[in-house]
């Protein structure tokens, strides 16, 4: 999540059961993220051991899926409405009612019933599928549909509610919020291997063989290393510190595109990539900003990597191209971009678009950015800045998306990162994205104009019942 974090400090496998705030001492953002995260954690490991990795209270359970064909328009899957829970999030799918409003003008006496009951696969609220897009529509039959989940990090800049007006428009924004996202998305047959008459058992075993591929293998270790040449000055830095930057960072190492090794890239921030400048509008290489950064330190100069960002670009996991600044137009607010963004990404104001700045630079001798990122080079420690440097393990598979964040200290000098007795850091997983999985239908055609729709969902009942009543003896 890209938060403007101190540092994220929960770890399962400490055993923590709470975080105890003490008297007098100072309150720190990392601690009460780590208590929510305990929370969490906990509630949703009891809901797993309970019901399953996914399933849906068997009387209000949700997306129950069914397959429309309209004439002149492109196949559509139906969304019922209710609960879900998958590795123990719980997923609404019923649709808000729009409510009752007051206007001047007439209203149908019926406007209400005529609003949809339930979501489509074209109109799902996290999927953005657009029917001009070839690729966005159903394959051939038959295929899997199922269900795709994560939690991604929500500010004011994509929801501007969460914003405190009354503090002005000169104080930074308070809170985050941590949103539940969901997909209906269809899988073909050919990547499940599954024929046409596959039952629906045989579904939901091919199905739990794709998703252990699609989890990524990509490990990486951080340390600090006192670069050859420093600029030292005894009043900033320690002359032993071996992290050299003159403020706590919170690094944060992200995937840009993804696959194996040498197909990957990586983009890197000081700032865990909170970092972020709304867009209010967009014409070729121009975007026109809502405000600079509070102070040098949070603002765009010439020569950073940005990304152009919308609700819809946030959730599709398609990374485009980094673009450059390359003309600063401050009485504008105006900067001018090194190409123009792709097509359909941060052109609807409804979608928040904004720029989030990236602050990776090639070094020296170093392989050229691709796409405006750098190359994953396996095997070999790589130079972030401020002796700060990063080594990832040979034979890696790398997801777009994929994270690790570093926190960087300047009074020990040094990255805050596990290591072993020997001092040497250890690999570690990434820290996120977490995507969770679960099929919800098998659609396959049966007889020559007839299409079925197996059920793979599973249900579970409520627990209680009446206290039974005591029998006189």
């Amino acid at each position: 999540m890209h938060g403007d974090f101190s540092r994220l400090t929960f770890r399962p496998d400490k055993r923590y059961s709470a975080v105890l705030a003490q008297q007098g001492r100072v309150q720190l953002d990392a601690d009460a993220n780590e208590q929510v995260a305990i929370q969490l954690y906990r509630q949703r490991r009891f809901t797993v051991d309970l019901i399953g990795p996914h399933a849906g209270p068997v009387d209000e359970a949700g997306f129950r899926i069914g397959y429309r064909v309209a004439p002149h328009e492109p196949d559509d899957l139906t969304i019922g409405g209710g609960r879900y829970y998958v590795a123990g999030i719980l997923c609404e799918a019923t649709r808000p009612a729009p409510g009752e409003y007051v206007s001047e003008r007439p209203q149908a006496a019926d406007s209400a019933d005529q609003a949809p009951q339930g979501w489509t696969y074209w109109d799902q609220p996290d999927a953005y599928r657009d029917p001009e897009r070839p690729a966005d529509h159903l394959p051939e039959l038959p295929f899997l549909v199922y269900l795709k989940v994560w939690e991604r990090l929500v500010t004011a800049v994509e929801d501007p509610e969460i914003r405190e007006t009354a503090l002005g428009d000169a104080m930074p924004d308070t809170a985050a919020r941590a949103r539940v996202t969901w997909q209906v998305l269809p899988l073909p047959a050919s990547d499940l291997g599954l024929p046409q008459g596959g039952s629906p058992d045989q579904a939901r075993a091919k199905f739990a063989e794709w998703v252990a591929g699609q989890e990524p293998t990509g490990r990486l270790a951080a340390r600090t290393a006192r670069p050859p040449r420093v600029e030292d000055d005894p009043c900033i830095i320690h002359p032993e510190s071996r992290y050299r930057g003159p403020e706590n960072q919170l690094y944060r190492v992200e995937i840009h595109a993804g696959g194996p090794g040498e197909q990957a890239t990586f983009k890197w921030s000081r700032e865990n990539g909170s970092v972020v400048f709304p867009v209010t509008s967009l014409a070729e290489a121009w975007a026109t900003l809502a405000a600079f950064g509070r102070d040098d330190k949070l603002d765009l100069n010439v020569g950073d990597w940005v990304e152009v960002v919308d609700d819809a670009y946030a959730v599709r996991g398609e990374p485009a191209p980094l673009l450059q600044v390359e003309e600063v137009d401050l009485p504008g607010r105006r900067v001018r971009l090194s190409g123009v963004p792709v097509a359909g990404v941060a052109r609807d104001a409804r979608r928040h678009p904004y720029l989030r700045r990236w602050d990776h630079r090639a070094p020296t001798g170093a392989p050229k950015p691709r796409g405006g990122a750098l190359p994953v080079q396996e095997g070999v420690w790589l130079d972030l800045e401020d002796g700060v440097q990063v080594w990832f393990k040979p034979g890696g598979r790398y997801r777009p998306g994929d994270y690790w964040v570093i926190p960087a200290r300047t009074i020990r000098g040094t990255v805050e990162w596990p290591v072993n007795e020997a001092g040497e850091p250890m690999l570690r997983e990434a820290d996120g994205v977490r995507y969770h999985y679960a099929p919800l239908a098998w659609v396959y055609s049966q007889g020559e104009n007839e299409i079925q729709v197996d059920d793979l969902r599973y249900v579970f009942q409520a627990q209680s019942a009446p206290v039974p009543v005591a029998q006189e003896t």
